[in-house]
């Protein structure tokens, strides 16, 4: 599958579906890291991202059998999915630890850097290429990050660092798809990675909990599970739930518009978080979590404009900078979805109601 395949530009009513349906995605992506910080107060990690993959793996298989071609779920990647589910699973267990401990915007802000460490890989390991533009705009989005984390300050620890090593996972997680190709849509290798993930989580949990001392304050890491009553189950379906959409929201949206186009809304989510968590939770963030959210917006959105809109031949790899970061999400090179989803938009379009 080659870019050749969809060249046709979308309309001007399927660009405002897509753009209509990422900000639905965000907003739904922030709803969920809310619910998230809410319910660690009666659950642990494990339980809770355990829950949500089972929850994800009830609405997307059914999805893929009902789709078929060219969703498959019989593949020979599996190990490798199996890889980004550990990578997945372990980032955001990591990531949702820090949120008792910090703002909801403070860790998101941080979360953002997986742009920028995805485009610094890439030219590491992928060879891609790295023109001067580019590189200014990484050294600005990692001054965000440094501004970010305020290292000077009096609370930075070992906790500020947690939701860069998410980052750092998420940003490992995408070198692997584009390694692997074009073999896969992103409905099956976000199946895979969400679904494989619950699995692993409960292992990663007894261990991580055999290392460390659960004190009262890291109660959210406990492996004991309480027995959810009927609001608690349905909390926990909702947590899935509201992820999934959102996810299934975002690949719809860029289905059918450009990406040049939709690529900048995912950058919403900050905004987003940080206005909700003021609204819940009268969290005000510092200062320096402001600067560093500009200077991260800016530059992705900078580095994402340079890759999307650079001349490239039928031939070429897409760029790995086109790819969907959102917290809670599973990376996928929004070019590849674009290759391998388009042929079947239609047939899509013919089986909804």
């Amino acid at each position: 599958m080659t870019a050749s395949t969809y060249t046709d530009a979308p309309s001007l009513s399927r660009t405002l579906q897509g753009i209509t349906c990422v900000l639905a995605g965000m907003v739904l992506f922030v709803g969920q890291d809310v619910l998230m910080k809410g319910m660690l107060t009666h659950y642990p990690v494990w339980m809770l991202i355990f829950s949500r993959s089972i929850v994800a793996l009830m609405t997307l298989l059914p999805l893929v059998l009902w789709l078929g071609a060219p969703h498959r779920i019989l593949t020979p990647l599996w190990p490798w999915y199996l890889a980004r589910a550990m990578l997945f699973a372990s980032g955001f267990a990591m990531f949702y630890t820090a949120f008792p401990f910090m703002g909801l915007a403070e860790v998101t802000t941080l979360f953002f850097a997986a742009p920028l460490m995805t485009a610094t890989l890439a030219a590491l390991f992928l060879q891609e290429k790295v023109g001067a533009h580019r590189i200014a705009a990484l050294l600005v989005g990692f001054a965000g990050v440094v501004i970010a984390m305020n290292p000077t300050g009096g609370n930075f620890g070992w906790i500020s660092v947690l939701p860069l090593f998410c980052a750092l996972t998420y940003a490992i997680s995408q070198i692997i798809v584009r390694k692997i190709g074009e073999q896969d849509t992103s409905l099956v290798i976000g199946l895979y990675t969400i679904s494989f993930s619950g699995f692993v989580i409960v292992p990663m949990g007894f261990v991580v909990t055999q290392m460390i001392v659960v004190s009262p304050e890291l109660n959210h890491l406990r492996m004991s599970w309480p027995v959810p009553n009927v609001k608690g189950i349905a909390m926990l379906a909702l947590l899935g739930a509201i992820g999934t959409v959102a996810y299934t929201l975002v690949s719809r949206a860029y289905q059918i518009a450009s990406a040049s186009v939709i690529a900048p809304f995912d950058y919403s989510y900050l905004p987003l978080a940080a206005i909700l968590a003021y609204l819940l939770w009268g969290e005000i963030p510092p200062h320096t979590t402001f600067i560093g959210m500009v200077l991260i917006i800016v530059s992705g959105m900078y580095t994402a404009y340079r890759e999307l809109r650079v001349n490239r031949s039928a031939d070429d790899n897409p760029p790995t900078a086109q790819t969907v970061f959102t917290p809670g999400a599973p990376s996928v090179v929004l070019a590849d979805a674009l290759d391998a989803e388009a042929m079947e938009l239609d047939e899509f379009d013919k089986k909804l109601p």
